[in-house]
C-alpha cells in the first residue's frame, strides 16, 4: 500500500513535523448497510479464547487521515472502554520518543540526497520540499529519505492530518489507561537502514515527479480503508507503485510475526486495546491469521 501504511514511524514523524492542533473532535460513525451485511469487512476485531480471561480488541488504523474522515464509532468507543491498557506499534505517549527519533534520523556513512539523486531530481525534490513543507533541502538532505517522504504526506492528502494514534492516546489519558508499544523507536528507525538509501531516494523523487499518480493511489487507499476490507488493503500494499515488493517481509510479515508474542502477553495480563496499521491485519501472514494460528478466536465487530 502507499507509503504511510507500511512505514509506521513516518506517521509519527509527520505528526511531529506538522501541528496536530487542527484535529477536530472525532465524528461518530454510522454502520452502513454494506458494513452490516458484510461483517468480515471490519477494522475492529475481538480477540478471545485460548487463555484469555477477558476479550481484548484489535483495531486497524490509517496513521494520518483528514480530520473529517477520522471516525470513532460507538462500538469502537465501547471496545476501548472495556479494556485496561492501550498497545500500539509504538509507545506514543513516551516523553522520550522525540529525543529517541532525533538521535537516529540521519543516514549513515555521510550519505545525503545530493549524492544519491540526479541533479534534476535533487532540484525537483528541493523545490517541492521548500514549497510544500517549508524546509530547505540543504538543511535536511542527510535525513533518511523515508522520513522526508513522510513529510510530504499532508501535501498529498490535501489537509492538515489527524491520526487515530493521537486520538487513542488522548482517550487513554482521559480514561487513565497506560499506553505501551509493540516495538521501539530504534527498531522502526532501524528498518530504514536495511533498505538501500538509493532506493529510498528514488521513491522520494517519484513521489515528487509523479505527484498526480501518488495522490490517485492515496485516494484509492483511503476509499478502500473506508470499506473496512482489510484483505483488499493488504493486497493493495503488495501492488503499490511506491513500495518495494522485495521488502514486504521486512516491512510487514516479519514485524507481524514479532508482534504476536507481545500481543499474547499483553492480552493475557489484562484486557487490551491494540491499534496497528490496517495493512498488517489481512493476508496469510497478517496479524489476524497469525492470532488464529496461535489458537485465539478472532471475530469482526460491526461498526
Amino acid at each position: 500500500m502507499f507509503l504511510p501504511k507500511k512505514i509506521t514511524l513516518l506517521a509519527v514523524l509527520a505528526l511531529a513535523s506538522f501541528s496536530t492542533q487542527a484535529q477536530k473532535a472525532p465524528r461518530k460513525a454510522t454502520a452502513t448497510k454494506t458494513q452490516v451485511a458484510s461483517a468480515a469487512h471490519s477494522l475492529l476485531w475481538e480477540i478471545s479464547g485460548k487463555d484469555l480471561a477477558q476479550p481484548s480488541y484489535l483495531f486497524g488504523t490509517v496513521h494520518l487521515i483528514c480530520p473529517a474522515d477520522l471516525l470513532v464509532s460507538e462500538p469502537l468507543k465501547q471496545a476501548f472502554s472495556k479494556t485496561q491498557q492501550v498497545v500500539m506499534e509504538l509507545d506514543m505517549d513516551s516523553p522520550t520518543m522525540m529525543q529517541e527519533m532525533q538521535s537516529d534520523m540521519l543516514m549513515k556513512d555521510g550519505q545525503n540526497l545530493q549524492k544519491l539523486l540526479s541533479t534534476s531530481d535533487y532540484t525537483a525534490v528541493g523545490t517541492y520540499m521548500q514549497a510544500k513543507v517549508g524546509l530547505p533541502i540543504d538543511k535536511v538532505g542527510a535525513v533518511k529519505p523515508f522520513i522526508l517522504s513522510s513529510m510530504l504526506y499532508p501535501a498529498l492528502l490535501g489537509c492538515t492530518p489527524a491520526s487515530y494514534e493521537g486520538t487513542f492516546v488522548k482517550m487513554a489519558q482521559e480514561q487513565k489507561k497506560e499506553v505501551l508499544g509493540l516495538e521501539t523507536v530504534q527498531e522502526q528507525l532501524g528498518l530504514f537502514d536495511k533498505i538501500p538509501y538509493g532506493e529510498q531516494s528514488k521513491m522520494l523523487a517519484d513521489m515528487v515527479n509523479k505527484e498526480a499518480e501518488a495522490k490517485q493511489e492515496l485516494q484509492k487507499m483511503m476509499a478502500l480503508y473506508k470499506t473496512q476490507d482489510v484483505e483488499q488493503l493488504h493486497s493493495l500494499t503488495a501492488s503499490s507503485m511506491f513500495n518495494f515488493e522485495q521488502y514486504e517481509d521486512l516491512l510487514l510479515d516479519s514485524r507481524n510475526q514479532h508482534w504476536i508474542a507481545g500481543i499474547g502477553q499483553y492480552a493475557t495480563a489484562k484486557p487490551t486495546f491494540f491499534a496497528v496499521g490496517a495493512a498488517h491485519l489481512g493476508g496469510p501472514k497478517g496479524v489476524l491469521a497469525l492470532l488464529r494460528q496461535q489458537g485465539y478466536q478472532v471475530k469482526p465487530v460491526v461498526q
